[in-house]
């Protein structure tokens, strides 16, 4: 099995940091069509790595340069789990606001934002917590 490269830290949490203000604005605005873009958002990411996600992308080639090395890095699986994650939350939500369970579509999308802010914030990935928990019961090997 190939060992994936460590990635930049901060990169997945201003992701989860645009993702939490995007679903906040569309929770205020009552734009429920956020949960949908932010699924798209998450999938590329997650399915076919940062180089897709447009948030992590701009990390990548306008924030990143600007900042000093990150102190560590951290292996790029937990948090592709956890956006995969996110999309699922996200997808059931857009299904809910298409069949007319507007309060359960914001309640599936609130806890994708509720999440992400704290990712984001503090750096506890809960959905990277759940992938490790997984990965270290099957003996999985992590890098960084």
């Amino acid at each position: 099995m190939m060992i994936p490269t460590p990635i930049d830290p901060r990169g997945p949490r201003f992701n989860q940091a645009v993702l939490t203000a995007g679903l906040a604005l569309g929770f205020a605005f009552q734009w429920w069509y956020v949960a949908p873009i932010f699924a798209a958002v998450l999938l590329l990411g997650a399915a076919f790595g940062p180089q897709y996600g447009p948030f992590l992308r701009l990390y990548a080639s306008a924030i990143k340069p600007r900042l000093s090395p990150p102190r560590e890095l951290e292996d790029p699986r937990p948090p592709r789990f956890a956006a995969a994650v996110g999309v699922v939350f996200l997808g059931g939500a857009t299904l809910a606001f298409l069949a007319g369970a507007t309060i359960l579509g914001w309640v599936l999308a609130l806890i994708v934002a509720v999440l992400a802010a704290l990712a984001a914030a503090t750096g506890i990935c809960v959905g990277c917590e759940i992938y490790l928990w997984f990965a270290h019961r099957r003996g999985v090997r992590m890098v960084a």
